[in-house]
């Protein structure tokens, strides 16, 4: 559904794409994890148009982005960082304009604009302004909107920061929903827990390059199952072991302070590049 083949990106002296190779089969939610600066956004901005690569080539849907772009354009949908909706505008109208942009018949408008306030559950709020909405319901109005001329693959950028944890998980829930009824979803985050409970596959990015792609569980699992934070010179260090009891030992032989916890997919971010996936 997603086929990027060695593609590289310019800006003057930096290279912020330095020749990503990936595909993401049809319905799979794949996960681009890396810090800031790591060509995330590079990457979703060149996969939707709105940026062109310096090389390589992408399809969406076997269209290619730069020889077919209408065609490839009219493939996704794009729920950006920043929610971009016209405050003024009630929930109906902002719909009802980007069905617009994507010539849909007036009926057809208003059947999908029924049917997504029903998916996103707020029938209630069609015509409540933009203004009056919570965090929460723009994302959701956000997702519905990319969702209007039903694209075949959904590009989620960070689409739930600055949400609360409660907020977060309905978003996540809506999310699963999508890629459960056959999308095709390219999600970036730095919610680290927010991959591990949505992504079948994960793609780890650092400076430009993919480090590796493979599985959350995957991920976790060459690692250990349990980590010992300690810390050392004023950082974390952290230790990992298969179980338990390998780690409860190490506490009993060893002199400090210690916080045992599961390990996550960060730690697996960190054994490969040593960096954590929302540094600077």
């Amino acid at each position: 559904m997603i086929k990027i083949d060695d593609l590289k990106k310019n800006y003057r002296d930096i290279q912020a794409l330095k020749g990503v190779t990936l595909h993401v089969p049809e319905s799979q939610l794949f996960a681009y994890l890396g810090p800031n600066g790591s060509g995330k956004t590079t990457t979703i901005n060149i996969l939707t148009g709105l940026t062109a690569p310096s090389s390589g080539d992408a399809y969406l849907n076997n269209f290619h982005i730069q020889k077919e772009p209408v065609k490839a354009k009219f493939q996704c949908g794009l729920v950006s960082q920043r929610i971009n909706l016209d405050n003024e505008l009630c929930v109906y109208e902002n719909l009802n304009i980007h069905g617009m942009l994507f010539h849909m018949s007036r009926r057809e408008k208003a059947k999908k604009i029924d049917e997504l306030l029903d998916y996103i559950e707020m029938r209630d709020r069609k015509y409540t302004l933009i203004k009056h909405l919570s965090g929460g319901m723009k994302r959701r109005v956000v997702i519905a909107r990319a969702m209007m001329h039903s694209p075949k693959i959904l590009f989620l950028d960070e689409p739930t920061v600055g949400l609360d944890p409660n907020i977060r998980r309905k978003i996540w829930s809506l999310i699963k929903k999508i890629q459960q009824d056959g999308t095709t979803i390219f999600l970036t985050t730095h919610y680290i827990e927010e991959a591990e409970f949505l992504a079948e596959r994960v793609a780890f990015v650092d400076e430009g390059n993919i480090v590796k792609i493979d599985t959350p569980q995957n991920f976790m699992d060459k690692i250990g199952k349990w980590a010992l934070d300690e810390m050392v010179d004023g950082n974390i260090k952290s230790i990992y072991f298969k179980n338990r009891e390998e780690a409860k030992n190490y506490i009993t032989i060893k002199n400090g302070s210690f916080t045992l916890r599961r390990v996550n997919l960060e730690d697996a971010f960190v054994s490969l590049t040593g960096k954590k996936v929302g540094d600077k």
